[in-house]
């Protein structure tokens, strides 16, 4: 197969696994009866269990006895674990619990900021060079931060727990080595007595959605749901390089944004400015990405 079919390839994965992210932020409408800690819990325990067969069938079974052989061996490791799942657990709870609250656009602006936070966190902790074009999108970015504090005062946590709490998680897994797909399959397997405690605490049993079958039916769809979610974003990123992976990163908020206006959720006039100067700080990333691209299709001889 050719690069450019490789290429193409790695992105039809990932704009699937977008979709079906979304679909699943849409999917948790069908559980209202449910709470959020609930849909964690069943989320965490049915794509666990297909994750693993996913890893086993791709051969990286070995990265989570690498991981297993460190907490062993390695004095404070398992602390490093404990809050890596920690913070992961933090977001997969906030996008079961978000759309069925009223926090959708919140969820959507946080992912938005995300790889602008990721970009000043390059800059401070890894001595990252910024380009001027980063330059000009994190001016965007403060413009809308003032904005929600001053203006609007519309800045709700949870959109700061996105926008902060993922690049923490993933400088925590860049700092510890454990950055692949077996450090998410760690980090999933500490969250599941707490994922346990939720599903035992909740009230699937007792048919608040209708028959057990229905519910269960339900339940099952979210975990396939998201059991292929994660599937399809592990295909595509052998298939991609960095820029190309970083400018897709931007498809799934757009597509969270769409569920959450059509969950019912507005936008208020005095919000409109923090949109605009956040999507014109990703537009400058997507720019700066595009141009990179054309770069490496077309060297300069």
């Amino acid at each position: 197969m050719s690069q450019q079919s490789n290429t193409a390839l790695g992105v039809i994965f990932n704009v699937i696994a977008s979709i079906l992210f979304a679909v699943m932020f849409a999917y948790t409408s069908l559980l209202g009866a449910l709470e959020g800690n609930e849909i964690y819990g069943w989320r965490i325990l049915l794509t666990l269990p297909c994750l693993t067969v996913f890893i086993i069938a791709q051969g990286n079974w070995s990265q989570v006895r690498h991981i297993y052989k460190r907490v062993c061996n390695e004095r404070f490791f398992i602390f490093t674990r404990l809050l890596s799942s920690f913070l992961i657990g933090l977001q997969l709870w906030l996008f079961m619990w978000a759309p069925g609250n009223g926090y959708g656009l919140d969820v959507s602006l946080g992912y938005f900021m995300m790889p602008i936070i990721m970009v000043v966190l390059g800059r401070v902790a890894f001595k990252d060079k910024m380009s001027g074009w980063q330059k000009l999108s994190c001016v965007f970015a403060i413009l809308a931060v003032i904005h929600m504090l001053i203006v609007s005062k519309n800045l709700t946590w949870p959109t700061l727990l996105i926008c902060l709490g993922y690049p923490i998680y993933f400088w925590l897994r860049q700092k510890t080595n454990t950055n692949n797909i077996g450090g998410v399959w760690f980090d999933m397997m500490l969250s599941l007595p707490l994922s346990i405690f939720f599903i035992l605490k909740g009230d699937v049993f007792t048919g608040v959605l209708g028959s057990p079958l229905n519910t269960f039916l339900l339940i099952l769809g979210l975990g396939l749901i998201s059991a292929l979610a994660l599937g399809f974003q592990s295909l595509s990123a052998p298939h991609l390089n960095l820029s190309l992976f970083g400018l897709l990163v931007y498809v799934e908020p757009v597509l969270l944004f769409i569920v959450a206006l059509i969950l019912g959720e507005t936008i208020q006039p005095s919000e409109w400015p923090t949109y605009i100067a956040i999507w014109m700080a990703v537009s400058v990333l997507i720019l700066e990405g595009l141009m990179s691209l054309k770069k490496k299709a077309h060297p300069q001889i």
